[in-house]
């Protein structure tokens, strides 16, 4: 394999490359599927692909969990504390993003509509400069991916309230799911996933994907991913593009009830 990383606009840049390369099975995109699956609603025209038509999807390989962190000064505990303190106080508590559009924004939509609530969303220039206003208070609170917030959790900056997971996040011991915390039904993370051109040979797929179900099943390859903060996983070809479809229908929605717009 040869990478060629192509970013800019939010990943749309080399995921645009792919869906016009040859269909050959040599020019694969390993991508966060979910930013694309929020790019292609969001600005379809600017995307440079359609999310459900120019992919031939390998494999889901890989989430990247998010967590409800707060600033220590924030008095909640809890995610249902910190409920009730944005219904006290609409539109005073601030929530963080790495970006207008981005899943940490999209995340913080949905977590309006569910638990009705009326935050502040404040857009950065990425988690960095989100995260250092969060520690210095300019911010309240934050959904972010667990290994962009768990330097400063385990430094005692920030407190994680809840994770937007399934199941308990390992690296993030003792911190309940938002489902668990009392949120039903709030689940999100970041996933990544391989993809070629549309129109790329069934065999070359399947192939693909079962050498991707070896590799995936390698404790080096899981720990390697673990280390950097996403959960190894594999699915079948069809399991990947309805877990795209799936993910590019939710997000359209959660973009059309909160009549979010591109920057």
């Amino acid at each position: 394999f040869v990478v060629d990383n192509r970013g800019g606009a939010g990943g749309s840049l080399g995921a645009s490359v792919v869906a016009k390369a040859p269909a050959d099975g040599y020019t694969l995109l390993m991508g966060a599927l979910t930013s694309h699956s929020i790019n292609a609603a969001l600005n379809p025209q600017a995307a440079g692909f359609d999310i459900q038509k120019s992919f031939a999807y390998v494999s889901i390989v890989g989430t990247v969990p998010l967590a409800f962190v707060v600033n220590p000064s924030v008095k909640a505990n809890s995610l249902q504390e910190m409920i009730a303190l944005a219904k006290a106080n609409p539109k005073t508590l601030a929530f963080a993003s790495s970006g207008n559009g981005s899943p940490q924004h999209l995340a913080t939509e949905m977590f309006k509509r569910m638990a009705g609530v009326d935050v502040l969303h404040v857009p950065y220039k990425g988690s960095g400069p989100a995260m250092t206003d969060l520690i210095g208070g300019q911010v309240q609170a934050m959904i972010e991916t667990a290994p962009s917030a768990q330097p400063q959790l385990k430094a005692g900056k920030t407190r994680a309230l809840a994770t937007t997971t399934v199941q308990p996040v390992s690296t993030l011991p003792g911190v309940p799911t938002a489902v668990q915390a009392g949120l039903p039904g709030f689940e999100v993370t970041s996933m990544f996933g391989v993809a070629a051109p549309a129109g790329t040979p069934d065999a070359i797929i399947q192939r693909l994907s079962a050498e991707l179900k070896k590799i995936l099943a390698e404790p080096e390859t899981r720990d390697a991913l673990l280390a950097q903060g996403a959960v190894a996983t594999w699915t079948t070809p069809d399991e990947a593009t309805k877990a795209v479809n799936a993910e590019y229908a939710n997000w359209a929605k959660v973009i059309k009830d909160g009549n979010i717009k591109p920057e």
